[in-house]
């Protein structure tokens, strides 16, 4: 498992990770563990909504619109 004890909310270091809060994300091997200053910065955290562009196939990512100094396609 790997540790971040840098609190990704405030960006600040956690020096006694064992008296804070944490998360695991993913599993086995790769998951990670992280700490944070409080509880507040914990929930902030887990209040980002995430996007799965690999997973999620209802958006479509295509623009089809010729960007600047393109020319346009016939």
């Amino acid at each position: 498992m790997l540790v971040s004890t840098t609190d990704p909310i405030t960006l600040k270091d956690i020096s006694d990770p064992e008296n804070h809060p944490y998360v695991i994300e993913g599993s086995g091997e790769q998951a990670l563990k992280i700490y944070f200053e409080d509880e507040s910065t914990k929930n902030v955290y887990l209040g980002i909504e995430v996007e799965h562009p690999g997973n999620d196939f209802t958006v479509n990512l295509d623009n089809p619109q010729p960007m600047g100094g393109e020319d346009k396609k016939h």
